[in-house]
C-alpha cells in the first residue's frame, strides 16, 4: 500500500479517473515534449464513453494549451489492461508522431502502463486487516498508530490539508444555488437541505444529508474536492466526519485520527481490489467510500478492532454489486444522491457494530475479495461506460 497520499488527493472534479488522472499524465507528456508543435491524444473504452460528460477532453485540452491538442474517442476499443486507456502523442510540424504514451487511469487519480500491477509496492509491511489487527492487539496499539507509523513526519500536516479542504468544499456547497453544469440542468439542493436541517428538532439526517450533497455538488460543478477514495465518491467521509465533529465536540487531533483509521481502510481495498468505477463498478467508490466512513465512525463511537473491521465490512458489503451507471456520462445521477445516503448508512453500520461485541462472520478482508469477484462478472455495460441500466434513461 502507498501512501495515503495517494488515496487523499487534493484537485477538481468532477472523477479523479476522467479528470484528475488525464490532468496528472498530460503534465507529465508535456514535461517530457514540451516542444511539440501539436498533440493528439486518443481516449479508449469507459474513458472514451463518459468522457465528455466527465469533462475529459476539456481538462486535457486546457492541460496541453497552448499547444494545440486534438482529443479522439475510441468508444470501440476497450483496452484488456484496464477499460481507461489513453494514447498521447506528439506530433512535429508534418503532423509526424515523434514520441508517445500509453497509460491507463485506473481510478483516485492513479495512473499506470501495462504491467505495472505485475509488482505493488508497499510501504506498509502489513496489507490485510486480519494482519493489521493482530499487530494492533499484540502491541496494544490502534489503527491510527498503524499508519503513523509507517508514514513519514508529514503525513499529519497532510491530513490537516486534506481535512481543511474537506471542510472549505462543504462551506462552498453550502452556499450555491442554480443548477449543475451540463445538459441534465440538475438542481443544487444542499443549501435547502441544510436550510431545513436547522429548523427542525431531529436533524441528524438533515444535516448529513446536507454535508454530502455539498461536496458531491461541487465536485460535479469540476471545484476543488478531495478524493475519499474518489471524487465521484468525495462527499461520503467528510460530511459524516463534519456531522460527528459537531455531534461529539471532536478537536482536530481526532478529526485527524479518523481520517487516517478511513485512509487505512480505503488504502486496503485501493491494494487488495479496486476503487475504480470502470473496473469493479460504483461498489469500488460509493461502496468503498462507506466502508471508510463507518470504520472512521465506529472509531469515533469507541469501537474495538472487530467493531471497527465488523462497521467497514458492512459499509462495502451493502454496496456489493452497485452498477456505476451515470446518466450522460455526468457525476449527477445517479452519483449525488448516493453520496448522501451512503453517508447515513456509513453511521447507521458503525452504530450497528457498536451494539455487538464485535463478532461477526464475514470479514474485511473477504468482503474486499467478493467486491473483486463481483467487479469482474459485472457487465461492462454497468462499469462507467453510460451503456446500462440507469444511464439508458432519457435525459
Amino acid at each position: 500500500m502507498k501512501s495515503l497520499r495517494e488515496l487523499f488527493c487534493i484537485g477538481h472534479g468532477p472523477s479523479s479517473s476522467h479528470t484528475m488522472g488525464p490532468q496528472k499524465a498530460a503534465i507529465k507528456f508535456k514535461n517530457k515534449f514540451p516542444d511539440a508543435n501539436s498533440y493528439r491524444v486518443t481516449l479508449y473504452g469507459s474513458l472514451a464513453l463518459t468522457g465528455k460528460g466527465h469533462l475529459t477532453d476539456v481538462t486535457i485540452i486546457e492541460t496541453l494549451a497552448p499547444i494545440p491538442t486534438e482529443v479522439i474517442f475510441r468508444m470501440d476499443i476497450m483496452k484488456p489492461f484496464h477499460s481507461n486507456g489513453m494514447l498521447f502523442e506528439a506530433l512535429d510540424e508534418r503532423a509526424v508522431c515523434k514520441g508517445s504514451w500509453e497509460v491507463y487511469s485506473v481510478g483516485g487519480s492513479a495512473l499506470k502502463e501495462e504491467g505495472e500491477t505485475l509488482t505493488k509496492a508497499s510501504i506498509y509491511p502489513l496489507t490485510s486487516m486480519k494482519e493489521i489487527m493482530a499487530w494492533c492487539d499484540k502491541e496494544h496499539q490502534e489503527l491510527w498508530q498503524y499508519v503513523e507509523r509507517h508514514e513519514d513526519e508529514t503525513l499529519w500536516p497532510y491530513l490537516k490539508e486534506v481535512w481543511d479542504t474537506m471542510q472549505e468544499t462543504i462551506e462552498r456547497g453550502l452556499k450555491q444555488t442554480g443548477v449543475l453544469p451540463g445538459t441534465l440542468q440538475y438542481p443544487r439542493k444542499a443549501k435547502m437541505f441544510f436550510s431545513k436541517a436547522r429548523k427542525e428538532d431531529k436533524k441528524a439526517h438533515g444535516l448529513v444529508f446536507a454535508y454530502a450533497l455539498a461536496v458531491s455538488e461541487e465536485n460535479a460543478s469540476g471545484h476543488v474536492v478531495v478524493t475519499a477514495p474518489t471524487c465521484g465518491a468525495s462527499g461520503v467521509v467528510p460530511s459524516v466526519l463534519r456531522y460527528l465533529k459537531e455531534a461529539y465536540d471532536l478537536d482536530e487531533t481526532e478529526c485527524l485520527r479518523a481520517l487516517a483509521i478511513a485512509g487505512l481502510i480505503g488504502n486496503l481495498v485501493k491494494f487488495n481490489g479496486s476503487i475504480s468505477g470502470a473496473e469493479v463498478g460504483c461498489q469500488g467508490e460509493v461502496g468503498v467510500a462507506c466502508s471508510m466512513a463507518a470504520g472512521m465512525a465506529a472509531y469515533i463511537f469507541g469501537g474495538n478492532l472487530q467493531q471497527i473491521d465488523y462497521a467497514a465490512e458492512m459499509g462495502l458489503e451493502h454496496h456489493l454489486g452497485m452498477t456505476c451507471d451515470p446518466i450522460g456520462g455526468y457525476v449527477q445521477v445517479p452519483c449525488i444522491e448516493r453520496n448522501a445516503t451512503a453517508a447515513i448508512r456509513a453511521i447507521s453500520a458503525a452504530e450497528y457494530a457498536s451494539y455487538t461485541d464485535g463478532s461477526h462472520r464475514v470479514s474485511f478482508d473477504e468482503v474486499i475479495k467478493t467486491m473483486v469477484e463481483t467487479g469482474r462478472d459485472m457487465n461492462t455495460n454497468y462499469k462507467e461506460t453510460s451503456l446500462g441500466g440507469l444511464a439508458k434513461r432519457s435525459i
